[in-house]
């Protein structure tokens, strides 16, 4: 049977070499792609005039921690109204499937801000599996929106073959039994078609909890050695490894480059965080650029980096910020959060104070976090006419450091002062680079976590104006077809899953996009409620009529910025997408 023609569009195929052009697709019963040619004849049970639009595939966030909010809240809503059919979960180490919920919960609520007093009690009432099968089972069942995807974290492996004292001890090492156990828990979730294996090196991810606040994530703990056997079998099976580096060193990135390299060897699939034009460490964003190359092109590596393509904006209250991870005097406070008197007593100490000054200007130590305060600008404080402002200016009024001046506030207003920074991406001169890099794949919102933080939900949306807005001018980062391919074909074919692609077989997970309503995507963001969150707010993107429809699996789900009758609650949309088997 013939369900939805979409007429008229400008289809886009995924693959850059096909230039765009006006064309019908017809979509079966099934869901899946029957014809795309221009003025299709058929009996369908309903068409979608596409004129004026652009038709592509669905986009694909394969960097997201939605492993919570996927068990209450299948529908993904805030991806989906995107045009993203397809996400990835199970990043950075942590994922959802061998273990209790106290363990699993306090592995993601620290370093990955999702709120404990949500999560805790979801996976609580929830979480009767423990193995990589009994989770895809439930999520089978559940009425997902979109498409799903998943690795395996690497913390969650080894919780559950050591024990969570034991993985989170630096004087511990995995026993032969329990390197075995990692190995066969890995396999079996490979034979379901998980992606790989995420890990993570970096000392900011800490555990949340009370017996072991501020141990770093059990990824952290395990030597390359110990990780050898894992990443065999990865290598051997074409599967992927997902990577974070020590952030704050930066030399466990070496690790991941050589580990992707392929001297007399099968090349291992490897992506890591992140490609991004730093503003507080410039010299990085050319030097991993050239370093990836330099490992793809000479040592036969099949290395990735992951790039979000929009300027990298937080918003943080007071000092709930991962950012203060990165150096020691921000680092004692985030551990002290949970006691403000003691914490405060330690931000009014004089020692305490020269410390932190000292390490917030240091120029050429390795940061993420620019730590200009200059560029950091309050948003919301019971004292109004701070608002607008930057702490150095408010500084110079007050006659004093802006480190003073900054910690005097988080003292005497905690999280009712909201503040926000760009981070990265700031020189739009630098895009055409970041966008036509060979060496990165575009990705990397962290849809599903900081969820009071930043939000990239809309970030493929973002990429095609920008790039739109170059070719009006005349001077093009790239072709559209290149823009769309990069957001979609490319990514699926690198993680080798099916979808991402208008072509007959394929799943018709399709978005349609007005661009003459491009102009509403914007940068800035606004707050939503999580219903299934109990109402918890978190920063979300809107660009009304931008897209059009989206399709998944050849069902609308969304359109006329609304979504269908029983979405996310009753009715099923999405699939587990599993990696397609390479020897």
């Amino acid at each position: 049977m013939k369900k939805i023609l979409i007429k008229n569009g400008k289809v886009f195929t995924g693959d850059y070499n096909d230039k765009a052009t006006v064309q019908d697709i017809l979509i079966s019963d099934a869901g899946e792609i029957l014809e795309v040619k221009p003025n299709i004849e058929a009996e369908v049970l309903e068409v979608i005039d596409a004129s004026g639009k652009w038709v592509m595939p669905g986009f694909i966030d394969t960097h997201t921690h939605y492993d919570a909010e996927v068990i209450a809240s299948p529908g993904l809503k805030e991806s989906a109204r995107h045009g993203v059919t397809s996400i990835v979960l199970g990043s950075c180490s942590v994922s959802a499937l061998y273990n209790n919920a106290l363990d699993t919960s306090d592995s993601f609520t620290r370093v990955e801000a999702i709120p404990r007093d949500v999560m805790l009690p979801l996976l609580e009432k929830e979480k009767s599996w423990s193995t990589s099968k009994g989770w895809l089972d439930f999520i089978e069942q559940k009425p997902l929106g979109i498409n799903v995807a998943s690795f395996v974290g690497h913390s969650d492996l080894r919780i559950r073959a050591m024990g969570i004292s034991r993985s989170l001890s630096e004087n511990e090492k995995a026993t032969d039994d329990e390197k075995n156990l990692m190995t066969t828990l890995l396999t079996e979730a490979l034979d379901e078609g998980f992606l790989g294996l995420s890990t993570m090196d970096n000392p900011w991810d800490k555990m949340d909890g009370e017996k072991y606040w501020s141990h770093k994530t059990p990824s952290f703990y395990s030597s390359w050695k110990e990780r050898k056997p894992l990443i065999d079998l990865l290598r051997k099976r074409g599967a992927i490894l997902q990577g974070a580096p020590n952030l704050v060193t930066r030399v466990s990135a070496f690790n991941y480059a050589m580990a992707s390299s392929g001297f007399f060897r099968k090349p291992l699939k490897t992506t890591m965080i992140a490609m991004m034009d730093l503003i507080g460490d410039r010299y990085i964003y050319p030097l991993v650029a050239t370093l990836s190359g330099i490992f793809n092109r000479g040592f036969n590596a099949n290395f990735r980096m992951q790039s979000p393509p929009v300027p990298f904006t937080v918003y943080y209250d007071g000092v709930d910020s991962v950012m203060f991870e990165e150096f020691p005097s921000g680092e004692a406070l985030r551990h002290l959060a949970k006691n403000l008197d003691q914490r405060n007593e330690l931000i009014r100490n004089k020692d305490f104070r020269t410390s932190f000054k000292k390490e917030i200007k240091k120029k050429f130590a390795p940061k993420v976090w620019h730590r200009d305060l200059s560029i950091a600008y309050i948003l919301k404080c019971p004292d109004k006419s701070l608002i607008g402002k930057n702490f150095f200016q408010i500084s110079e009024e007050r006659k004093e450091h802006p480190v003073d001046t900054f910690l005097d506030l988080v003292v005497a207003y905690d999280k009712e002062i909201t503040w926000t920074t760009t981070i990265a991406n700031d020189r739009i001169e630098k895009y055409k680079k970041l966008y036509n890099s060979r060496n990165n794949i575009i990705s990397f919102s962290d849809a599903g976590a900081h969820l009071n933080n930043m939000a990239f939900y809309n970030y493929p949306l973002q990429m095609i104006k920008r790039v739109q807005h170059s070719i009006e001018n005349g001077a093009p980062i790239m072709s559209m077809e290149k823009c769309i391919w990069r957001l979609t074909k490319e990514q699926t074919d690198w993680f080798a899953v099916n979808t991402g692609y208008l072509s007959p077989g394929k799943p018709a997970d399709i978005c349609i996009l007005d661009p003459a309503h491009l102009s509403s995507v914007v940068d800035e963001v606004s707050a939503a409620p999580i219903e299934e969150f109990d109402g918890f707010e978190r920063l979300v993107n809107r660009n009304p009529k931008t897209v059009s429809h989206v399709l998944v699996n050849g069902n609308i789900i969304f359109q006329n910025d609304a979504f269908v009758d029983g979405y996310g609650t009753t009715k099923k949309f999405g699939r587990f997408l599993k990696k397609e088997n390479i020897a």
